[in-house]
């Protein structure tokens, strides 16, 4: 089969094609046949750094990146009873870990993946996997939200940002979107009450007593969320666990949580996610679809810090 492989971090130029063999699936994992996979920011971050790729990958050389895909089974371990050959199914596999989602099959954990709904094609899917994955667990599993928060959600217009305002509003919370003002109708659109262009307004002077911030930018961002949020509120970040002292000292002077949360492959979740799409409840952005041979554009893509939703490569 066709997969993409990363000897060492670098530029896109590493991203190589090469025939490799079909994986042999365990007792319960199922073969997928990609049709669509996803491209996260930890996608080019394990690309483009040494030190990432070691965090996920350890020692492994060569590797193939990506964990988000959709597709159909082709075969099904025997210890399998929820998916047959023929089932469209999506997922974020093995996440943290080797998902090996850059290629034309995929063994994945058959907890790892839900049935497709019919209403959403598959590159809805595969950009619902990681990004909204992390917006649920980071809303209901961390922040536990409830109905009449007030939920501010940073860079909004991003992958998890979009499907977080939309799980919001679904939950009963009262939502401000924060992203540039080209994205202010998106947003809206979206089910955001309340829209902050970053570029030419604060959010610091524009909120508070927020009960559940999601900060996906840390810096100045997450220094600044602090003192939007109202006693025994909760921050979660997303980007890095090391939160600078002076920050962690001011939050715990106000009383505010900050969590720090990497999404995890969970059932529970993507049957979750899958529900809600089946509901209409996400509606998935898909802003750019790449052909498989153009991944290194896709990636090009991602690294702008421009995408509005999701970046999707077809197999």
């Amino acid at each position: 089969m066709k997969a993409v492989i990363l000897n060492e971090a670098g530029s896109v130029e590493n991203l190589q094609f090469a025939e490799i063999d079909k994986p042999v699936i365990g007792n319960d994992e199922v073969l997928v046949k990609v049709v669509s996979i996803s491209i996260n920011p930890v996608d080019v971050k394990s690309r483009a750094y040494e030190g990432v790729l070691n965090w996920i990958f350890e020692e492994k050389r060569p590797v193939i990146l990506g964990w988000d895909i959709s597709g159909e089974v082709v075969e099904a371990g025997k210890n399998i009873t929820d998916f047959k050959p023929g089932d469209e199914v999506f997922g974020m596999v093995n996440f943290f870990g080797k998902g090996n989602a850059y290629a034309e099959y995929v063994a994945a954990p058959a907890a790892h993946l839900a049935l497709k709904p019919r209403n959403i094609n598959h590159q809805q899917a595969a950009a619902a996997s990681m990004a909204a994955s992390t917006a649920y667990q980071a809303l209901v599993d961390v922040a536990k939200i409830k109905k009449g928060n007030k939920v501010l959600v940073h860079a909004a217009s991003g992958g998890v940002g979009h499907f977080a305002v939309q799980m919001a509003k679904y939950f009963g919370a009262y939502v401000i979107a924060v992203s540039s003002g080209k994205n202010k109708e998106f947003l809206l659109s979206l089910g955001a009450d309340e829209h902050i262009d970053y570029t030419t307004e604060n959010f610091h002077e524009k909120v508070q007593d927020a009960d559940i911030v999601i900060d996906t930018l840390q810096g100045k961002t997450l220094s600044d969320s602090v003192d939007v949020v109202k006693e025994n509120g909760i921050i979660v970040t997303l980007p890095s666990p090391e939160i600078p002292e002076d920050i962690a000292d001011k939050a715990r002077e106000r009383n505010v949580n900050i969590e720090f949360m990497m999404v995890e492959s969970k059932k529970e979740t993507t049957e979750a996610i899958a529900g809600l799409l089946k509901e209409g409840v996400l509606k998935p952005f898909v802003y750019k679809t790449f052909p498989f041979e153009a991944l290194a554009m896709a990636h090009l893509e991602v690294e702008t810090n421009r995408v509005a939703g999701k970046v999707i490569v077809n197999l």
